[in-house]
């Protein structure tokens, strides 16, 4: 067992706490968890917490985990899924001790089946799960058994192995447990523990026409792989009566199940079902479109491991249900990436500007490069060198013909620092026949030369530029939050209604040619824009980069104004 005992040591969350009671008292000699993914559809935010927990508390207490795909549903599942699962938990930066499947266990589960038939605890039914759930009763009034509750351990069995045999169509018939139909806890009103279903299974095949339930298949596995410490999310927590009856009943080794607040963040849906619909009805470009909340859709977007991983250590673990605001992850990514992003030059809105006093001829090759540092805050990034010129692009937004007071940008008569060059001042403002500005026409101080300058000009603003003459043209795609209201899924009517349409804004550009020798693992600031990386839409020939997350939080911003 890993305990800390410095000084720094932050409080245990209360699973943290569960554990290392069970270490402490000899309950355990180590721990093993377990993450239980269904292979019905790709990971989102609230499964990396989950992962995170479990793998983590593995790590911090010298246990491991199990990687273990409940794949007990034949209709939902593929492989596609199976991998996408993989790839992200590698991708978040852990590693399962065993790599298991609930299919795995499919015949030790059915000789447990019929262990509890043989003692009188499980019958087979041929009600229609209409009849079952009026059978059930409702929270204040008991349920109530039908006729084939009496059916004898024999023809039980001879049914049960008639439903393996695919004797029966779906839905003919179920196996329940023999529980007790006046419990306060519906769940244990004889629940259904099989089902028939003649589908093809993306590992057995078709082996089998009857599969476990969740309920029947989940304790067991746990218990089959010795798991110490199943953790679940709180919508679980009413089916632990069932998960420790099945266990007990079974005597098998006896795993326990412990709950915790499931994760939901503001601004996004985390239903797989209503994930589902935004990509089967094209709201998004599939489950890695970069507004969606799967892992693979942040990876794309450009999130990187360590903010997810920092993101699920700050937000910690509850035992209440809270809505997370959307914020503190983008403030988690954004903490990272300006540790690690190389820093890059691109403007969006060009307006030409012309040096009239800059003459190439006369310049010596290193007065047309100019050096600048790649990230001020890692001081190991490096340098490169930038392309300058007699004709550049900078923001038409940074221009100002009849400027207010305390502009201090450029402006006709003005000063500004080009960064990592030289100071200009607008001379001349040309425009066309529309009375559309087409071009700036400055002057420049060669003494204001960044890093040397000894021209004693003083300038209070500074901006970015890109060489007009040789640049690379890419197109940007800015996303931002997929929602316009904080918890669409609880808003009245359709949640797709409250989709925000400006959520994916395409934007041309041009860059530092630099950013033509870039992989899809750098990330990037676009300097006074944003954080950005390379999408996989991206040729040779056209380089489209996403938007990870805005400088700053504008959002919070627009909040305070309304």
């Amino acid at each position: 067992m890993i305990v800390d005992n410095s000084p720094n040591q932050k409080s245990l969350n209360f699973l943290e706490e569960i554990i290392q009671s069970d270490l402490s008292a000899g309950k355990y000699k180590s721990i093993l968890t377990r993450f239980p993914p269904e292979p019905n559809g790709y990971l989102h935010i609230g499964h990396a917490k989950s992962i995170c927990l479990n793998f983590g508390l593995g790590l911090h207490f010298g246990g491991k985990t199990n990687l273990r795909f409940d794949d007990t549903n034949p209709v939902t599942e593929d492989t596609e899924y199976v991998e996408s699962i993989k790839e992200d938990i590698r991708w978040l930066g852990f590693q399962w001790a065993n790599e298991f499947y609930a299919s795995d266990y499919f015949e030790q589960i059915f000789q447990f089946a019929i262990k509890l038939i043989e003692n009188g605890l499980a019958y087979v039914d041929d009600s229609t799960s209409e009849e079952i759930a009026m059978q059930k009763g409702t929270p204040t009034q008991s349920g109530s058994r039908n006729k084939y509750s009496e059916r004898t351990v024999e023809e039980n069995l001879k049914l049960f192995n008639d439903m393996r045999a695919g004797k029966f169509k779906d839905g003919e018939k179920v196996l329940r447990a023999k529980i007790d139909m006046s419990s306060s806890n519906m769940l244990m009103r004889d629940p259904i523990l099989y089902r028939i279903k003649h589908a093809h299974h993306h590992r057995t095949g078709n082996d089998w026409c009857i599969y476990p339930m969740y309920d029947f298949a989940h304790g067991q596995s746990d218990s089959l792989e010795n798991i110490t410490h199943s953790i679940c999310t709180l919508e679980f927590i009413q089916h632990r009566e069932l998960y420790d009856w099945c266990i007990n009943k079974l005597a098998i080794f006896p795993s326990q199940q412990f709950e915790f607040a499931r994760l939901n963040i503001s601004y996004t849906v985390m239903s797989k079902r209503k994930l589902l619909e935004l990509v089967n009805e094209n709201y998004v470009n599939g489950w890695d479109d970069p507004r969606m909340p799967t892992i693979s859709g942040l990876r794309r977007r450009g999130y990187t491991p360590v903010s997810i991983r920092d993101f699920c250590e700050k937000i910690g673990v509850a035992k209440r249900e809270n809505l997370i605001d959307v914020g503190l992850l983008e403030f988690c990514v954004r903490e990272h990436l300006n540790k690690i992003a190389e820093r890059r030059m691109v403007v969006f809105d060009p307006i030409k500007v012309v040096i009239t006093n800059y003459e190439v001829a006369t310049q010596n090759e290193e007065s047309l490069f100019l050096t600048t540092e790649n990230n001020p805050e890692d001081p190991h990034a490096g340098s490169r060198k930038i392309s300058f010129g007699k004709e550049i692009f900078i923001e038409r937004n940074d221009f100002m013909e009849n400027p207010p007071k305390k502009y201090f940008r450029l402006a006709p008569g003005q000063m500004v620092r080009l960064k990592s060059a030289f100071i200009i001042k607008c001379d001349e403002v040309i425009k066309n026949e529309h009375g559309e500005i087409t071009e700036l026409r400055c002057t420049y101080f060669p003494e204001s030369k960044s890093g040397s300058d000894v021209s004693g000009l003083q300038v209070k603003g500074t901006i970015h530029w890109v060489n007009a003459n040789e640049n690379i043209a890419i197109e940007v795609r800015e996303y931002d939050r997929l929602f316009k209201v904080e918890n669409p899924a609880k808003e009245e009517g359709d949640f797709k209604t409250y989709i925000n349409i400006d959520s994916l804004k395409t934007v041309k550009g041009f860059a530092e040619k630099s950013l033509n020798e870039v992989s899809s693992n750098e990330r990037f600031q676009f300097l006074r824009k944003g954080f950005y990386c390379l999408d996989k839409d991206s040729s040779k020939d056209k380089l489209i980069f996403n938007r990870t997350v805005t400088l700053k939080d504008g959002w919070a911003k627009d909040a305070k104004k309304n």
